[in-house]
């Protein structure tokens, strides 16, 4: 008898190890299987309990009845897995937006006027995180905040390099995390156009930011920031949770962007598949 989708997991437990394997090759189709899977496992539960409570054990109930019963719970569970507005694809889909494989649903994301979603050249992009991982994780020991994450900032704010802030001159700035000069700031700055939102609207303006000598200067002076700034305080308590410390920065006004939180999440989600792929 051929297996439904989703009878793996619930007759067979070891059938994980294969998943796991299949999740290298194919991570969305690994996804829905999980989704499928755990669905399958949740409705045999659901009839489990439901015979139980509308049927009392018989005289005549043995192990081989209670064995055909378990199997006949299991097969008719499988059967009604994986239908369209199911379990399955509830969990398959938040599952997807949690690991960064979906954007999030139209609408719930804003976006600036004539912004255009950034275009990840993987090979740009896994170069990009080998550059700069020496540096992320030097300023992880002082922070606190996981290296990740700081290089996907440094991703999302530079266009992954290819939009770095530079001097008129066009040398480069070392500024990959967008930090302003303000009138505290006594080194060298670079004078750029940036886009701010205002009461919700983009608007263009000319900003001073600071310059570094090297981009490891970059990321030292980012841990000083978070580590002195009281408005940061609570970032550094989230510096383990992509999405939590995503929030952070935007609560704690990092960016102007509405959308900030979401788009510097989704960066970081494919920083960490660009790590785990290099590793």
């Amino acid at each position: 008898m051929t297996s439904a989708p989703g009878a793996a997991l619930a007759g067979d437990v070891s059938s994980l190890a294969g998943l796991r394997a299949r999740a290298n090759a194919d991570p969305k189709a690994a996804v829905r299987e999980v989704a499928k899977q755990f669905e399958a496992l949740f409705m045999q539960e659901l009839m489990k309990s439901m015979r139980a409570a509308t049927l009392s054990s018989g005289m005549l109930d043995n192990e081989g009845s209670k064995l055909g019963t378990d199997m006949l719970d299991q097969q008719f569970a499988t059967q009604l897995t994986g239908l369209p507005g199911g379990l399955s694809e509830a969990i398959t889909k938040q599952l997807e937006r949690q690991m960064g494989m979906t954007p999030l649903p139209a609408g719930k994301t804003p976006t600036l006027v004539s912004e255009r979603p950034l275009r990840i050249p993987d090979k740009g992009a896994a170069d990009f995180v080998q550059q700069h991982t020496q540096a992320a994780q030097a300023a992880e020991a002082r922070t606190g905040i996981t290296a990740a994450f700081m290089i996907g900032q440094a991703a999302h704010e530079t266009g992954w390099g290819r939009k770095e802030i530079r001097h008129a001159d066009g040398s480069p700035s070392h500024n990959l995390f967008g930090i302003k000069a303000g009138a505290d700031w006594k080194g060298p700055v670079a004078e750029t156009a940036t886009t701010e939102v205002v009461n919700g609207q983009a608007v263009k303006t000319v900003a001073r930011f600071r310059a570094y000598a090297s981009y490891a200067d970059s990321f030292a002076d980012y841990a000083r920031l978070m580590q002195t700034s009281p408005r940061y305080q609570g970032v550094l308590a989230q510096g383990q949770d992509a999405s939590a410390f995503a929030q952070g920065l935007q609560r704690a006004g990092y960016a102007t962007d509405p959308a900030y939180a979401d788009k510097l999440t989704r960066v970081i989600n494919t920083t960490l598949r660009l790590q785990r792929a290099a590793g």
